[in-house]
């Protein structure tokens, strides 16, 4: 009989696990003995921080490749059509939410086999929850371009997107560029679009802020740098 692939959720911070999974989510992760993760590190640590009953060594813990071919999803999903279960683990978050795993996935779909996704955090919903902005039509973008002229052009995109669909744009960077996407936002931005910036979800530092962009621009320019950081933006 084939394996199932549980999606495990992982925490967004080093914060406790009570915090943020539920007993369930934690009971699951700690029966399964094979892993497909995004990062080998992390998703030992964070097997230990939940006590994971078998000493890390004796978990078969493979990492996905950047850029997995097809033989490399083929490789990965083998042990579920020999009857093993998998937990597939991303760095934090969610699975396939805006991590890699959508294609091991897709394939377990493929091959008729079972998929069950676990609850847990999601920085983008969490994000989207606190925002105040729309929640029913709403759009993840990724990475915006690094650099002028293309990340100002990107971002005058997706606030007339915004516009025209009512949409909630999301999208997020690298920790060490907030301060500039931030910058080129109050640039680039119409004086009354919102913009939502959460910082830091689940952490001790944890900050959610809503404003229009005129306010923003006449507001302290908030701490990001090497911040986790979700932006959000909606245009009237």
């Amino acid at each position: 009989m084939p394996g199932t692939l549980w999606l495990l959720p992982v925490a967004l911070g080093d914060t406790p696990w009570q915090n943020y999974l539920p007993a369930v989510a934690r009971e699951a992760a700690c029966r399964l003995t094979r892993f497909v993760v995004e990062n080998a590190k992390t998703a030992r640590a964070e097997l230990k921080r939940i006590g994971h009953p078998v000493p890390l060594r004796e978990l078969a813990i493979e990492q996905l490749p950047d850029s997995p071919t097809a033989a490399d999803i083929e490789r990965l999903i083998e042990p579920l059509r020999a009857g093993h279960d998998i937990g597939l683990m991303s760095e934090a978050g969610c699975p396939a939410v805006a991590d890699p795993g959508a294609l091991l996935v897709r394939r377990a779909h493929e091959l008729g086999l079972a998929v069950k996704p676990l609850v847990g955090p999601s920085s983008l919903l969490l994000a989207l929850m606190a925002s105040g902005l729309d929640g029913q039509r709403f759009a993840f973008h990724g990475y915006l371009p690094a650099r002028d002229p293309e990340r100002s052009l990107r971002i005058a995109e997706l606030e007339n997107e915004s516009t025209r669909l009512k949409q909630t744009q999301i999208f997020i960077e690298t920790p060490y560029r907030n301060h500039a996407l931030f910058a080129a936002l109050l640039l680039a931005c119409r004086p009354k679009s919102r913009l939502c910036l959460a910082t830091d979800l689940t952490l001790a530092g944890e900050q959610i802020i809503t404003r229009r962009i005129a306010d923003w621009k006449a507001s302290p320019t908030p701490d990001l740098d090497k911040r986790a950081t979700v932006f959000l933006l909606l245009a009237d």
